[in-house]
């Protein structure tokens, strides 16, 4: 592990703790359950509490009773039964359950628990409400793709309101991994690539959730996870090794953490793989020296499902006996479906394997969370079945369902203007994403039903097109005669919308893909369809970046929709007749091909930079491709035209101390009225540590009426200039800075410089 005298020291560049945190009301309680000053109830509970009853406590499963795909999800276990877990709950067994069927369900055990236990400590409810819980929103990655955080904080309202309303107390998101290797398939659960971006939507879901009250019974307890680095697993496979660098694991791994626990996040989730050896779940380093002893974290730390019992797997427990001793004693106050708690804590404290001080210390945590959420004042506070019906899709959830995956769709390209679309225009819709509602809320999903989204032909048609839909060809598989009935479809129309990509069971936790292209059957439409000579729309369906095969590159424009939620149709058809103009950005790179894999567009330079022009022999690049993404992060199009010009900066040196200010007009010469998201980016020529060839630091976005001018304007301070020394602790160095205000990382944009100086 690393050297603890260096892993003590002062955390990662601009992130420590908030004051917005500190005042926190999550902070204050759950900090004084760090510090054993409690209220009298919570250490008189502990001091009433067998052993039994503290490793129940510290037990969480999943519902027996479970809401709709959440058996498939998160399997129950084997021989469970709902009554069975009732009666274990009412015996002190558990200390809640997640994913379970509603406010029906938790009523029942709510109440069995406030009846018979001896004790009276209620139950927990916990879900995975990932992006909506009957309202659907677009997947995290898609959501990240608006550049707008604050849509973020609306959406995790919504599904705070709507899970609350169901007896949900707790959610296990959002997920702030960093995802930088497009082959994983919980790319689509985060915010993407980008550190800066990762750390702004982290803070803003959380806060979503959490609303200003977490008493409240339309909030719920957020869980920033993986912790950490699990979307560093070694080829993209999930589950797998990570092996970074301790700085690695500082610059870009932890901070979205960090900014989830300044938003005042209650909880965290150890994630399932190792690192450098030491699998989470067993990681003290992780746990308790950073996170606890540095960091000052005072909440609560779960594992993942069976993530204790997985310590066996990976080779450093010998049993579920030492798999239990390994995970609490790391850190990992509850334990998530193992049931090792439960079996071993009693016997482990017993033989002084585990002093009955951290079990209480954990309890502790756990009480406290409980009466964060104000379970203790009333233990049915979210759980009523009137008003679980009266949230559920709203007519308002639903306009800001439609308004979110509106702002998610990024136009890669458009050649020719073929879009926006006239209504009078004839449109052949072919693939097999064009018409049922399958493949259109997207995976990781407990509560939401596919039959309530709005398919692409539903929201084409509602829009008054003149719509005819063939689907040409299956996700793998051609259909006999399927390309002929396409092909033919596509000669009788002005204009085809070719509906390809991944299924949504082709992204999420499982799902990693060796080759992230369109399957090969959708290719093979596309290049039938694109012979045609009739322009192509591409409408990708994905929950990762993707390598874009040329028959799908050929097309006259390409709009990534990813998994739009619940409104998805309408959404899509708003941008395709250019009701709204598309305004998202790519919040993950699109690579030439797989092999460039892991790819981000802050890479190094290396000692053997490829310099602009024809490639180069002996330099950092693939000896058929550039070291470049096809479409970079940043990247989006809108049906404007927006010219850069005239960059001001305020100052050309940064003391101590000092900031400068950054300016730049954007001009909108197009006929539409446009949303441009201009970025911020910057490059440190001459460091002790070798620094990325850029990095994003700001971005602002701007609508611009057809022929309006305006500023975009940054601040750009010198602790933002920051980053991790040869120590492992956040440094400024004097040198030059290159600065770019440009629409993509790959944009040449408008170029400055200043120097920082001692």
């Amino acid at each position: 592990m690393p050297d603890r005298r260096i892993t003590r020291r002062s955390a990662l560049i601009g992130m420590a703790l908030s004051s917005a945190w500190a005042a926190s009301p999550a902070r204050a309680l759950t900090s004084a359950a760090d510090k054993r000053d409690v209220p009298g109830f919570v250490n008189d509970l502990i001091a009433r509490m067998t052993i039994e009853e503290k490793a129940g406590q510290l037990t969480l499963m999943a519902s027996a009773w479970g809401g709709s795909s959440a058996t498939a999800l998160n399997p129950p276990g084997k021989g469970s039964n709902f009554d069975q877990q009732v009666a274990d709950a009412a015996a002190g067994k558990l200390t809640g359950v997640f994913n379970g069927n509603g406010a029906a369900m938790a009523q029942r055990m709510q109440s069995a628990v406030m009846a018979h236990s001896r004790l009276k400590i209620p139950l927990i409810f916990a879900a995975d409400v990932i992006h909506g819980h009957r309202t659907i929103f677009p997947v995290p990655v898609g959501e990240a793709a608006s550049f707008e955080p604050e849509l973020a904080t609306r959406t995790a309202r919504v599904a705070a309101f709507e899970a609350a309303g169901s007896g949900i107390d707790w959610t296990f998101a959002p997920m702030v991994d960093i995802a930088r290797d497009q082959r994983w398939g919980r790319s689509m659960e985060g915010a993407g690539e980008d550190v800066l971006l990762g750390r702004l939507f982290a803070a803003a879901r959380v806060r979503g959730f959490q609303g200003t009250d977490l008493a409240a019974n339309d909030a719920m307890l957020a869980c920033a996870k993986h912790f950490a680095a699990y979307g560093a697993a070694e080829a993209g496979l999930d589950y797998s090794t990570v092996d970074v660098s301790e700085r690695t694991l500082r610059e870009v791994y932890f901070p979205p953490f960090q900014a989830a626990f300044d938003a005042g996040c209650g909880t965290t989730m150890a994630s399932f793989n190792e690192i450098s050896g030491v699998p989470s779940t067993a990681n003290h380093w992780l746990l308790t020296d950073l996170l606890r002893d540095e960091w000052h974290f005072p909440g609560l730390v779960v594992s993942d499902y069976t993530g204790d019992e997985e310590l066996i797997a990976h080779g450093v427990a010998a049993d579920g006996r030492e798999a239990a001793r390994l995970a609490i004693m790391a850190g990992v106050d509850m334990s998530m479906q193992s049931n090792l708690y439960w079996l071993h804590l009693p016997g482990l404290v017993k033989d002084g394997l585990v002093p009955i001080e951290r079990v209480d210390q954990a309890v502790r945590r756990v009480l406290a969370t409980k009466a964060m959420v104000g379970l203790f004042d009333d233990p049915f506070r979210r759980i009523d079945l009137a008003r679980e019906k009266s949230r559920s899709l709203l007519p308002a959830s639903r306009k800001l369902a439609r308004e979110a995956a509106t702002k998610s769709i990024v136009m890669l390209k458009n050649a020719g203007a073929v879009l926006p679309l006239d209504k009078a225009a004839r449109v052949a819709l072919i693939g097999p994403f064009g018409t049922g509602p399958q493949d259109v809320i997207g995976g990781w999903n407990v509560y939401g039903d596919d039959h309530v989204a709005v398919d692409l032909a539903t929201g084409l048609r509602e829009a008054g097109g003149a719509v005819t839909v063939v689907r040409g060809c299956d996700v793998h598989s051609a259909i006999p005669g399927g390309i002929d009935q396409a092909v033919a479809a596509a000669k009788g129309a002005d204009v085809v919308l070719l509906a390809i990509g991944e299924s949504q069971d082709m992204s999420g936790e499982a799902q990693s893909r060796a080759d992230i292209g369109v399957p090969a059957a959708q290719v093979a439409l596309a290049e039938a369809l694109v012979a045609t000579g009739k322009p192509v729309v591409v409408l990708l369906r994905n929950g990762r970046g993707l390598a874009l095969q040329a028959p799908v590159q050929a097309a006259a424009a390409i709009l990534v929709t990813w998994f739009p939620g619940t409104e998805g149709g309408h959404a899509i058809a708003d941008v395709v007749y250019g009701a709204v103009s598309p305004s998202g950005r790519l919040p993950v790179s699109f690579p030439y091909a797989t092999g460039q894999e892991p790819y981000h567009y802050d890479h190094k330079a290396t000692g053997r930079p490829q310099p602009d022009g024809p490639l180069q022999p002996y330099k950092a690049h693939y000896r058929d491709l550039p070291d470049a993404a096809l479409y970079p992060f940043g990247h989006g199009l809108t049906y404007g035209d927006v010219v850069y010009s005239d960059l001001r900066l305020s100052t050309t040196q940064i003391g101590a101390g000092e900031a400068i200010t950054i300016t730049a007009t954007l001009t909108n010469s197009g006929r539409h009225a446009v949303e441009e998201v201009a970025q911020m980016y910057i490059h440190t020529r001459s460091a002790s540590v070798s620094r990325p060839v850029r990095e994003l630091k700001a971005f602002q976005k701007i609508a611009l009426a057809p022929g309006q001018s305006a500023q975009a304007q940054f601040r750009l301070t010198r602790a933002d200039c920051a980053f991790i020394g040869q120590a492992n602790r956040p440094v400024v160095e004097p040198g030059t800075i290159d600065l770019w205000v440009a629409a993509s990382a790959q944009d040449a944009g408008l170029h400055g410089q200043f120097t920082i100086i001692t």
